[in-house]
């Protein structure tokens, strides 16, 4: 029986908008651990990394290009140590977020496992925006527009080197999908790393099945396995009301599961992260449910 472990990462230090600390509450309250052991999993809720409040600490200036940078790669450190764990013990880590940075502590984590042998992963990028920003590039100073960039080897040497080694993973086995709002300059660097885009465009052109089965392809060549960040806010505002960034024009109910389905008939899913849970935002706990339910497909729930 394979064994689940599930991380909290509530911290909505690295986004422009307060609430999504409690998503992981909110998608544990929406009957996770149940739904997957009901798929034959054995599953063990390791509870949340300690996180820092907002309240405890002095606000960065209006200015400022890395936006509580300290705190969060203090976080980020333990939340990748957290996930190491899980990994070197054989059990499958999901990470509940918080905002989208957390992913820095997740994937550091998933490919760091072994400090004397990483193992190589690709990464599907399932969001609305790109979160390749650096402190140079960035319009808001907060870390959740970074992650990516950083996770490549670009930005401050804190995000970077977070638990000694950079880049994390190779922008060639990096692949976003949903995208759909970009900065200028963050477009530039997406072109310049080489990166695999595939925007909504692609989708409404394509079709999502196509897509992703390029995007797994180009994610998974000569890797060790496949995590997977997938951000809320790459569904349509009016499927999931409650997340941290929302914009219009995102994929549908069903395009969401059928990404998650392809991803788990792969068999290359090795780790994975689902952010940006805003319960402030949301209703009766809907997008929480719906969180809940594309875990369940990325993890082999199916139709019939």
């Amino acid at each position: 029986m394979k064994s689940i472990a599930l991380i909290g990462a509530p911290v909505d230090l690295g986004a422009g908008r307060r609430g999504v600390d409690m998503g992981p509450s909110a998608i544990r309250y929406a009957g996770l651990r149940e739904r997957l052991q009901n798929l034959g999993y054995q599953v063990h809720d390791l509870g949340n990394v300690p996180a820092p409040l907002a309240e405890q600490i002095e606000a960065p200036a209006s200015n400022e290009k890395l936006r509580y940078l300290k705190p969060l790669s203090a976080f980020f450190m333990a939340l990748g140590q957290k996930v190491a764990t899980v990994v070197n013990e054989g059990a499958f880590p999901i990470v509940l977020g918080g905002d989208h940075s957390i992913a820095l502590g997740s994937i550091n984590g998933s490919a760091l496992m072994n400090s004397t042998s990483p193992r190589k992963l690709g990464v599907l990028w399932i969001d609305a925006h790109g979160d390749f920003n650096t402190a140079e590039t960035t319009p808001s100073g907060n870390i959740h527009g970074m992650p990516l960039a950083a996770l490549t080897g670009r930005g401050h040497t804190a995000l970077t080197h977070l638990m000694g080694q950079s880049p994390v993973v190779n922008a060639d086995n990096v692949v976003l999908v949903g995208v759909r709002d970009l900065d200028m300059q963050e477009r530039r660097l997406l072109r310049e790393a080489r990166v695999h885009v595939f925007t909504m465009h692609d989708i409404d052109r394509r079709g999502m099945a196509d897509v992703m089965m390029d995007a797994i392809m180009l994610a998974g060549q000569d890797v060790d396995g496949i995590h997977v960040s997938f951000d809320m806010d790459v569904l349509d505002p009016n499927e999931v009301p409650g997340v941290g960034t929302p914009v219009p024009g995102g994929i549908s109910y069903r395009e969401a599961h059928l990404a998650m389905e392809l991803i788990h008939a792969s068999e290359r899913l090795v780790s994975l992260d689902l952010v940006e849970v805003n319960p402030i935002l949301d209703t009766n706990n809907h997008t929480a449910k719906i969180a809940v339910e594309l875990i369940c497909s990325a993890m082999g729930q199916e139709i019939f």
